[in-house]
């Protein structure tokens, strides 16, 4: 084969040149962009790698974002509840203030007045919003959460922050927790209103004379007497002339109906024990704690944390005419309504030589009518069989409908219960005390309805509960309608079944006159229909039944809803309860925050230190207990700020963890994807002298020929291997190496 200049070009430069250019290429490339490769082929690992850390560094950009975001309203709620904080401790200031009982009339005024513009206030930080989101409107943030009444138009929904996969954070607190939410670790505490003194002191029994003195607060070391009052000076230490009648709910939601009877010389404090037992207090254990305050009014503070279910109505009795049976001792409470409820009409009575007969001692009234409407029925006498209170054209019942499983333990619930009032598919049997009436159902309980109509005509109503098919009737059960299910079958409902709606149904067709003229599910649908364009029954926020009839300002329509076995005491008692002229609350684990605002105020401004229903607001709660219920409220506003700062800092947390995941992902990203801007620097010159080398080297190479290449290729390494080995001092080597020189050249 020969050999060519070509051939030695070819190897010495075609494959150098090409591997040298593509590589001062490459890291010129990286020099310019920074980066180790641009497209997958050039490292698929690194490319796959990268694109993943590139993904994380995407979703570390959004929950930063997020939790910014979300920081910005927690931080304003944060200062918002503060000013809250202030804001209330400034009214409890004004109200301890009140209670002095020192203040003029002028100066409670002038405290009401200043505690009106502190409520206004307390309204405004309620519906402040940020960017144009209300803060306390839940999800609902384009919706002012607070009206001017205090009624919530937002809803309970949460806003939160996105953390990652599966992880969120709140970062608001909606109104419905803040301003009606639960409180798991209060206790329900109810007082009476009607002022309870001494009689024995204020009137001398035997002559029925007034001893005009101020009246002395009865206390629990009185006596039966010393509260229900005499008529001689004779002690009767024998006879159980003394009839208290108790009704109410325990802690449990057990609805109780007891009757009392107590001796002359027994004390107060006996009355108390007993009212005690009948709520479940034990030798060994106290469910609740019922004691007498400065007015003489009776107090039952439950003992078990976050139940709302305690109520209490008590009334006493006594027949002072002697010459025949005992009037005071009865089962049905209808006969003590002919009874005088004043005792000083007693002693009237005495004092102009008459004859005294039946005394009723009321101890809790609430203005409420009762469910004939008559007006000389004794008000106290009336527990659940109470007209609805009205306000223009909507009338409202004063119980709420407490879910019953919410309080059915004798030891507090495990965590705070949210939406615990009933709503329009809520079972009346979830709500009943079925252990009254038969045992575990609603089969057998009878309602009354009763009232009039819109048109102002009167209704009497029953309504049958039944297993075989609940119905209603207008005429004592002659005639019956069905209430129909809503299944796929169209039946009457069944007792245990049958919900609120469909209880609300039969009363909105009642009071709107919308009676169905065929016992059919078509013609009950029709008449349900027509009864919504006339009015409306619902439940309210809080569990109440109301009534509003639509385009009217002040409705015909009364409403009174109740257990038919209600007043009588041969019987059980009630298995449900709508309304009721029951005990004042002042203490309360359920809240409705600008309402009880308002109840304090008007305390003040009734000029009232303790309930009293002689005058004023009847079911003035009183200043003193005012200030409990405002101290639970701050413990209520001071729980939620509590959960708000939590938020804020769960927020900062996660939002400086995602700074410090960033950098992470951001350093291991540039070790992945980064050019060493000095390692390519340091490549790209060896790179280069390698290169000016080589077309150095092309540059000599190719001005030789065939013989003078030879020489360099053979010749200089044989040189060099004499030099190493010393061998050019051996003569005859050093003469055939300047021989071969000599001939080399001379070619």
């Amino acid at each position: 084969m020969r050999i060519t200049s070509s051939m030695y070009y070819d190897n010495l430069y075609g494959s150098n040149n090409s591997k040298l250019s593509q590589s001062l290429f490459d890291v010129n490339k990286q020099i310019a962009s920074g980066l180790k490769i641009q497209y997958a082929k050039d490292d698929v690992r690194a490319f796959a790698e990268t694109m993943s850390l590139d993904n994380e560094l995407s979703t570390l950009a959004q929950i930063k974002k997020s939790t910014e975001s979300g920081y910005k309203v927690s931080n304003q709620t944060d200062v918002v509840l503060n000013e809250f904080g202030t804001t209330m401790e400034r009214m409890r200031t004004l109200l301890v203030q009140a209670a002095g009982g020192s203040h003029s009339d002028t100066s409670l005024d002038a405290i009401a007045n200043e505690l009106r513009i502190v409520e206004d206030h307390m309204k405004n930080m309620a519906n402040t919003s940020i960017n144009g989101q209300y803060l306390f409107s839940g999800t609902a943030v384009d919706i002012k959460p607070i009206s001017d009444d205090g009624t919530y138009n937002g809803n309970d929904g949460s806003l939160s922050s996105f953390l990652g996969s599966k992880s969120q954070q709140a970062y608001n607190i909606s109104g419905d927790k803040l301003f009606f939410g639960e409180e798991v670790l209060t206790k329900r505490k109810i007082t009476t209103n009607v002022i309870q003194s001494d009689l024995s002191q204020k009137y001398n029994f035997a002559s029925g004379a007034d001893n005009d003195t101020l009246p002395k607060p009865i206390t629990t070391e009185n006596t039966i007497r010393d509260l229900m009052g005499d008529t001689d000076s004779a002690v009767d230490t024998v006879t159980n002339k003394h009839h208290f009648y108790l009704r109410g709910t325990t802690s449990d939601g057990t609805a109780i109906k007891k009757q009392i009877s107590m001796k002359d010389d027994d004390k107060v404090e006996e009355l108390l024990n007993q009212i005690g037992d009948a709520f479940g207090n034990t030798p060994n254990l106290d469910i609740v704690n019922v004691s007498i305050n400065k007015s003489g009014q009776i107090e039952i503070e439950d003992k078990i944390k976050g139940s709302s279910k305690l109520d209490f109505h008590l009334i006493g009795a006594i027949d002072f005419d002697t010459t025949g049976a005992d009037a005071a001792d009865v089962t049905n409470l209808d006969l003590l309504d002919s009874g005088e409820n004043e005792f000083s009409d007693i002693m009237l009575t005495l004092a102009g030589g008459g004859t005294p007969g039946l005394y009723v001692k009321e101890f809790i009234k609430s203005g409420l009518t009762s469910a004939t409407g008559a007006a000389t029925n004794i008000e106290g006498i009336v527990y659940d069989r109470t007209q609805f209170s009205k306000d223009g054209s909507t009338l409202s019942s004063s119980a709420p409908q407490i879910l019953k499983d919410y309080n059915t333990s004798t030891t507090p619930p495990t965590k705070l219960v949210e939406n615990a009032f009933a709503t329009n598919s809520t079972k009346l049997s979830d709500v009943a005390d079925l252990s009254q009436g038969t045992a575990d159902t609603l089969d057998g309980t009878q309602i009354k309805l009763t009232g009039t109509n819109v048109l102002g005509v009167a209704y009497d109503v029953q309504i049958d509960l039944a297993t075989a098919g609940s119905t209603f009737s207008l005429d004592g059960g002659i005639t019956n309608y069905d209430i129909f299910n809503m299944e796929s079958s169209r039946v009457a409902v069944d007792a245990d079944k049958m919900t609120y709606q469909q209880l609300m149904d039969v009363v909105n067709m009642v009071v709107t006159d919308n009676i169905p003229t065929l016992n059919t599910e078509v013609d009950y649908d029709a008449k349900i229909k027509a009864s919504d364009f006339n009015g409306e029954t619902f439940l309210s926020h809080d569990g109440k039944i109301q009534f509003q009839e639509i385009g009217s300002n002040d409705t015909n329509v009364s409403i009174s809803l109740y257990d038919a076995n209600s007043d009588d005491f041969s019987v059980g008692a009630s298995v449900m309860t709508f309304n009721s002229n029951n005990a004042i609350t002042i203490v309360d684990p359920k809240t409705d925050f600008f309402k009880e605002i308002d109840e304090m105020i008007t305390a003040v401004e009734d000029h009232k230190v303790y309930p009293d229903s002689s005058s004023g607001t009847v079911r003035n709660l009183g200043i003193e207990n005012a200030i409990a219920k405002i101290d639970a409220l701050q413990d209520h506003i001071i729980r939620s700020h509590s959960l708000v700062g939590a938020q804020s800092n769960a927020l900062t947390m996660a939002k400086e963890r995602t700074e410090l995941l960033e950098i992470g992902t951001m350093t291991l990203r540039s070790s992945v994807i980064d050019t060493d801007l000095a390692e390519s620097s340091l490549k790209l010159t060896q790179l280069t002298i390698n290169y000016e080398s080589m077309l150095s080297t092309v540059g000599k190479v190719s001005k030789l020929s065939l013989v003078n290449y030879l020489y360099y290729l053979l010749l200089d390494p044989f040189v060099a291997y004499c030099q190493k080995n010393s061998l050019l001092e051996h003569f005859w080597l050093y003469f055939i190496y300047k021989t071969i020189i000599y001939i080399l050249k001379a070619t």
